[in-house]
């Protein structure tokens, strides 16, 4: 009756760590090609796809350059920008204190 009772243990005892160890999918490099072979276009297909691209790049010389930048806020603004205000000096930044130094 020992024997079994050892056996079972050891049996429960090798199913709980089982689960511990590595993992299935851990153990092999998947056999799985996730990027599809697409067939070779056809003739007809790269000729459609040539006519595409030459209309669309003609599309794109037709589009005007801009000449002068785009500024909507320009008559808002003032003619020069202002100088930015000379910094204060680093006397006026120190403060003094005054009381007891006690915290």
């Amino acid at each position: 009756m020992r024997v079994l009772g050892a056996t079972a243990a050891l049996v429960l005892l090798a199913a709980v760590a089982g689960p511990s160890g590595p993992a299935f999918a851990q153990n092999e490099v998947p056999h799985v090609n996730l990027l599809t072979d697409a067939p070779s276009k056809t003739p007809e297909e790269k000729e459609a796809d040539a006519v595409k691209e030459k209309a669309y790049k003609e599309s794109l010389k037709k589009i005007p350059d801009a000449k002068v930048p785009s500024d909507p806020w320009g008559v808002v603004r003032s003619e020069t920008p202002k100088a930015p205000p000379k910094a204060a000096s680093t006397a006026a930044k120190t403060k003094t204190k005054s009381g007891s130094n006690a915290n």
